[in-house]
């Protein structure tokens, strides 16, 4: 199978800015760990006198980590998908080693595996 990797580079790089700009908007970067990033409350008051604030911003903290987590994986797994159009090995499912079907890249531009392999549990990137 023939890949238009431009197409699917222009469609990661796309998806890798809308991710950036997510991330941002409910996290910073771990200025120890420039590749993580960490939840923020956002706009909700931190601690203030009234309990409810203090209990709405412990809320809007951890809705923010799970979704956070959900978009870092993303992100990673994006930027890997890039890595691997840059460096070979796009479209190769990273577990039987076979090619990753078209329809399934045309939806999922960073999948890591083909059809057969798409429930099995990946190392994180």
């Amino acid at each position: 199978m023939t890949l238009d990797t431009e197409k699917f580079k222009k469609a990661l790089e796309a998806e890798k800015e809308t991710l950036l700009k997510e991330l941002e908007s409910i996290g910073r970067r771990n200025p120890s760990n420039p590749a993580d990033w960490e939840a923020t409350q956002g706009d909700a008051p931190s601690g203030g006198s009234d309990r409810n604030e203090g209990a709405d911003g412990i809320e809007q903290y951890e809705e923010h980590t799970a979704i956070l987590k959900e978009l870092e994986t993303r992100f990673n797994n994006v930027k890997r998908a890039l890595l691997k159009l840059d460096e070979g090995g796009f479209g190769i499912c990273e577990i039987s080693g076979k090619e990753i079907e078209l329809d399934r890249l045309e939806a999922n531009p960073a999948a890591r595996t083909c059809k057969a392999h798409m429930n099995e549990e990946l190392p994180s990137v």
